[in-house]
């Protein structure tokens, strides 16, 4: 008999029910026409969309409202850190979340800082993670997870060590996906802690319908460690590509960000000490993607620093240099923003005419 992986919560949420056993088809490279960039802001906690034809003008959608409200989908009734992704195996976009509201005592949601003692837990704890799948970008389901409820074993142990379990988790943040190609399986890695220790990567693997787990939660990459083998530093917002036969990991230690490679999915990685992106001041959540027809990549970067809040860019032909593009609408920087502002902790996913197309006809008409 298996054992229980998690407690999940299913819902069909976001305008109307999506089969989860729709397939659809994969579209090849050529009929890529465009891009679409999801990310949340503090002022609502929401799901917000812009889009884009070239990569470089960018429009919100629902003229900068959340296109799905926090306290709809998530436990703690906001959501942050939207990740997406088109699973290459079968063609649907794929959104994962963390379920956290920073200002849930301001807003009302609750009557607490935080979910749980912030001097056990840390700064924004939390407990799981918001998923939704869709064929559209318009229709979703839905799937909370609660790592909490997870009864395998963490590895990590508390001052007198005592192993600590998942109950104990200080948070699970910043959720993003890769496909690993040899278990044909989506994979989902993820910022971790126990209790107010460090933070670290781990990852699970993902069924099909992107639903449930389908393996336990294993440690990924960190901060290195000191001579008695604790986590120097903080790591966090981990984004993972491969680029020829090698692995790719962008994350963020200590506010700033880390280059790391590897030949295997979920082999030790190495980080490059030569990686620079040109900025000194602190930012997160890097994440890279591809222009369309180009080999040429953006990484693009969270200044959470920054008053108001912006998003920093860089592009690359070889990941070994990294040419500063600068801020959203800021000097000779090609990325604009035609009317919306202080987006945090985005990503990027291709799509084709038709699907861009129908998207914005969607919330043209909901005006």
């Amino acid at each position: 008999m298996r054992r229980n992986i998690l407690a999940l919560l299913c819902a069909a949420t976001f305008f109307c029910p999506l089969s989860t056993s729709a397939k659809p088809k994969v579209p090849s490279e050529r009929k890529m026409a465009g891009y679409v960039m999801v990310y949340h802001k503090d002022a609502d906690h929401g799901l917000h969309m812009a889009y884009s034809w070239d990569g470089y003008t960018w429009t919100a959608l629902n003229s900068d409202h959340p296109v799905i409200a926090g306290d709809t989908i998530a436990v703690q009734k906001g959501i942050r850190d939207p990740y997406i992704f088109r699973n290459p195996k079968d063609g649907a976009f794929l959104l994962a979340m963390t379920d956290l509201h920073v200002f849930g005592q301001r807003d009302g949601v609750r009557t607490t800082e935080w979910e749980r003692d912030g001097k056990l837990y840390d700064w924004g704890n939390n407990r799981g993670l918001v998923l939704l799948r869709s064929t559209d970008l318009i229709h979703w389901t839905r799937t909370n997870l609660d790592f909490s409820a997870l009864t395998y074993p963490t590895g990590e142990v508390d001052a007198e060590g005592k192993p600590v379990s998942w109950k104990d988790v200080g948070c699970v943040w910043a959720p993003e996906m890769v496909f690993d190609e040899e278990r044909q399986q989506v994979m989902l890695h993820f910022t971790t802690r126990f209790f107010r220790s460090r933070n670290h990567i781990r990852y699970v693997y993902m069924n099909d319908d992107f639903t449930a787990m389908v393996s336990e939660p294993k440690f990924l990459f960190s901060a290195p460690r000191d001579e008695n083998g604790n986590l120097r530093s903080n790591m966090i917002d981990s984004d993972i590509t491969k680029i020829g036969s090698t692995y790719h990991l962008f994350s963020t230690e200590n506010g700033h960000p880390c280059h790391s490679t590897s030949t295997r999915l979920t082999d030790p990685y190495t980080i490059d000490a030569a990686f620079s992106d040109s900025l000194g001041a602190v930012h997160e959540a890097p994440t890279i993607w591809i222009l369309i027809g180009q080999q040429k990549w953006i990484l693009m970067q969270d200044c959470y620093s920054m008053k108001p809040h912006n998003f920093y860019f860089c592009e690359t032909t070889d990941f070994r240099t990294f040419h500063p593009l600068g801020y959203f609408d800021d000097g000779h920087c090609p990325m604009h923003r035609t009317n919306f502002s202080e987006q945090k902790h985005g990503a990027v996913v291709q799509v084709t005419k038709k699907e861009l197309k129908r998207l914005i006809t969607y919330w043209e008409t909901k005006r």
